[in-house]
């Protein structure tokens, strides 16, 4: 079929451009879901008996498992630093605090400890040893964003744990008001909830 051309009855939708690699990248989610259901999918190494389009697929799941950020534990240095599990984010930001919040950048920085940054701060919400709730203050305002981009298309992905440069505070409790990851949702039980 040529390139543009519509089988036949097929009515043709106006998409931006936006909207048609979205439309591109939902179906390709489906082909690798259709693809984990018969078993043949691998994010590995492709075993020697795939055939070209289980090799096709495979290297499409690959791609699409999810948005690479700053320490997505892809690269080099980041594969022997084990996951943080998240219940949430706060990203604060001299222009711009999170709806609900109703003190100034600074008042948030001086409440929590930190120094106001010009490039703000990350509040991972996480659980610590006996699974007590803790607030991490990282400057790692790049990986968070990463995850927020992931966490709105669903995907449940994690940050690798910030080096030690990277903790400006550690405080007990969650702070908030956050955004909920894939697995505070599930854990908390917000599944439901408008």
């Amino acid at each position: 079929m040529p390139h543009g051309a519509r089988l036949p009855g097929m009515p043709r939708p106006d998409l931006s451009d936006l909207d048609h690699l979205r439309e591109i990248e939902r179906l390709a989610r489906a082909v690798r879901d259709a693809a984990e259901t018969e078993d043949s999918l691998t994010y590995g190494s492709d075993p020697e008996e795939a055939t070209q389009v289980q090799r096709a697929v495979n290297a499409l799941a690959r791609a699409l498992r999810h948005h690479h950020f700053p320490g997505d534990g892809c690269l080099p240095d980041e594969e022997d630093r084990p996951t943080v599990r998240l219940v949430g984010v706060v990203v604060l930001r001299p222009s711009v605090m999170p709806a609900g919040t109703e003190e100034t950048y600074e008042e948030a920085c001086a409440r929590l400890g930190l120094e106001p940054r010009a490039e703000g701060w990350a509040l991972w919400n996480t659980w610590g040893d006996g699974g007590a709730p803790v607030t991490l203050a990282v400057s790692a305002v790049d990986t968070t964003d990463g995850l927020l981009a992931n966490w709105a298309r669903g995907r449940a992905v994690y940050p690798v744990t910030p080096v030690p440069s990277q903790i400006a505070a550690v405080r007990q409790g969650w702070t908030g008001p956050m955004t909920f990851s894939p697995l505070g949702v599930a854990k908390l039980g917000l599944m439901g909830l408008p």
